[in-house]
């Protein structure tokens, strides 16, 4: 609802600061003091394109911002428009702003911070009906009828049972439809994925492979000058040269005189042992050289061979994957892909008969639905016109319109198959006949003015539960209607602000005398400017207010205002 609203030099608002609280919110005032006003500031918050007309005269800026509180029927809603664009703050709160500017761009603000237009529409629906402005007015978006029917309706059942036979169809017609449009390249398709997956297959990659072929044609590519050396290495640590003695050799004579020395000097033990490991590593290392040479292969045949494999695994990788294990993975993938093809048209024949029973449990579920919608809507056009006639609107008629629309693909309902989604097979509208004659006409093609505020507020009445729509505001509600009828008005206006927030402006002492918080706008006159006033009124001060729009205070006006608010009194002490 809305908790606070601030406005700064607005039309002949200087500055105001307003704090609501729940339940029903009555303005009262004289004719031009500036309750109107007030509701188009509100309406900025709305996303209404507003220009530099709205600023006060002789200033440069004028500003609206308005705080709500987030009501639990809406938090999800709201919590995700914020989340999505970054502006979720306090969980229980939203701020709307706009500013204008007398030279330069209007600005509209959610939480302080920049926004669209239609960013601030999107969140004000959620959070105001505003009434005479039909853009605002959410009984006037058909599209929200069928989810009010229903929560009047209170069918949940039949709706969830109902979607989750509407998910599973949607599931099946979606994997039908992938399988039908496979099946158009079938052929081609199969054709390519069998060469890919024997192509693959033919190649019996392993992983580690081609690190393991470049190894070996480096050795292959590389054999004489691995030879070479290694043939060095084994005449330098054991040559058979007189001429040129062998490391071994020496490292032998070496060890001899080590040993020796070590029997006459015990103390250099430790050198002689060194000089045994040193031998005997260099006989180990002149062995395994000589191993390693006799291995050491000229052999251009399988130089070929290998570099044939390695650009075989090049290739396959331009076409498949950067590593032998995304080519190995596009083989299984392709092979698989080839049988889902090969057994589509089995598949299909299944789904196809999944369709045909899912289409047949649907169309049941949709029936039921529809049976306890239309029985709902029955009861609301009744209670929808009782109150009508409570508001002396007796000749007034309402109904509500289900259209279908035929579909090839829908349900089977009837002479031919009827289009469906999520909601049903029927689009629902609210009608309306305010006056006789008139037929049943679409709301938002009713008269304007008090006669439509009265309509409003029995819709809104009745579907004060299944409305989850938290601050409703009401003007011109007492247009042509007397004192008798105002009081039945504010005691459904009352009522109302049981479920929602409702603010309303009103001339009628009987309507007024409902307000659980009342607020007087005053036209003030100071140094030759108008400015517009308000004081919320208590007590005494409330009761002159009454008398005032009785006539001129008198001892008979404050006697009737106080007549009236034992008549409050008694009516409110029960809700109903």
């Amino acid at each position: 609802m809305l908790v606070e609203l601030r406005i700064e030099n607005f039309a002949i608002i200087d500055e105001l600061r307003l704090e609501f609280g729940d339940g029903l919110v009555i303005f009262t005032g004289e004719t031009g003091a500036g309750k109107s006003i007030i509701i188009d500031a509100v309406e900025t918050l709305l996303g209404v394109r507003a220009d530099a007309t709205v600023i006060r005269a002789g200033v440069d800026r004028s500003s609206v911002e308005g705080t709500f509180k987030i009501a639990p029927d809406l938090r999800a809603a709201v919590h995700d428009i914020l989340t999505r664009e970054d502006l979720l703050d306090d969980p229980d709160y939203v701020t709307l702003g706009r500013e204008f500017r007398r030279e330069g761009r209007n600005t509209a603000r959610v939480n302080g911070r920049t926004a669209s237009l239609s960013l601030l529409k999107e969140l004000g629906e959620l959070l105001i009906d505003l009434h005479g402005q039909s853009e605002h007015l959410s009984l006037l978006r058909v599209p929200s009828h069928l989810g009010l029917l229903d929560r009047f309706a209170e069918s949940e059942s039949e709706l969830s049972g109902y979607q989750s036979a509407y998910k599973e169809l949607q599931a099946v017609r979606k994997e039908l439809n992938g399988l039908r449009q496979a099946e158009k390249d079938a052929a081609r398709r199969a054709e390519l994925l069998a060469f890919q997956a024997e192509e693959i297959e033919a190649a019996a990659l392993t992983p580690g492979e081609e690190e393991e072929l470049k190894e070996e044609r480096t050795r292959l590519a590389n054999a004489e000058t691995l030879a070479t050396q290694a043939n060095l290495a084994v005449n330098a640590l054991d040559s058979s040269d007189p001429d040129s003695p062998a490391a071994i050799d020496q490292l032998g004579a070496a060890q001899a005189a080590l040993e020796s020395l070590a029997q006459i000097d015990s103390a250099q033990e430790p050198l002689a042992a060194r000089i045994q490991e040193l031998f005997e590593g260099a006989a180990d290392l002149a062995r395994d050289l000589s191993d390693y040479l006799e291995n050491v292969e000229f052999n251009p045949k399988r130089l070929e061979q290998v570099e044939e494999r390695v650009d075989l695994i090049g290739d396959l990788k331009r076409k498949y994957g950067q590593t032998i294990e995304d080519i190995l993975a596009h083989g299984v993938k392709a092979r698989a892909e080839l049988d889902a093809i090969t057994h589509a048209e089995e598949r299909i024949h299944e789904l196809t008969a999944s369709e045909s029973r899912l289409l047949a449990t649907l169309a049941e579920k949709a029936q039921a639905l529809s049976a306890a919608r239309h029985r709902a809507a029955d009861r609301l056009s009744r209670a929808i016109e009782n109150e009508l006639k409570d508001l002396k609107m007796e000749a007034a008629q309402f109904g509500v319109d289900f259209r279908t629309r035929p579909d090839p693909q829908g349900l089977p309902l009837g002479e031919q198959p009827v289009a469906f989604d999520h909601t049903g097979h029927e689009q629902v509208e609210f009608l309306v006949a305010p006056n006789p004659g008139e037929g049943l006409k679409p709301l938002v093609k009713v008269a304007s003015g008090g006669e439509t505020a009265r309509l409003m507020l029995a819709l809104k009445n009745v579907l004060a539960r299944a409305d989850h729509t938290p601050t409703l505001i009401f003007d011109e509600i007492d247009q042509g209607i007397g004192g008798r009828v105002g009081s039945v008005v504010g005691h459904k206006l009352w009522n109302l602000g049981r479920q929602h927030q409702v603010l309303c402006i009103t001339h009628l002492a009987q309507l007024a005398g409902f307000g659980d918080q009342h607020f007087k706008v005053e036209k003030i006159v100071q140094a030759g400017r108008t400015t517009t006033g308000v004081r919320n009124l208590n007590g005494e001060d409330r009761l002159v207010e009454l008398a005032l729009m009785l006539g001129e205070v008198s001892a008979g006006t404050l006697q009737s205002a106080s007549e009236i608010m034992q008549s409050v009194r008694q009516a409110t002490a029960t809700p109903g």
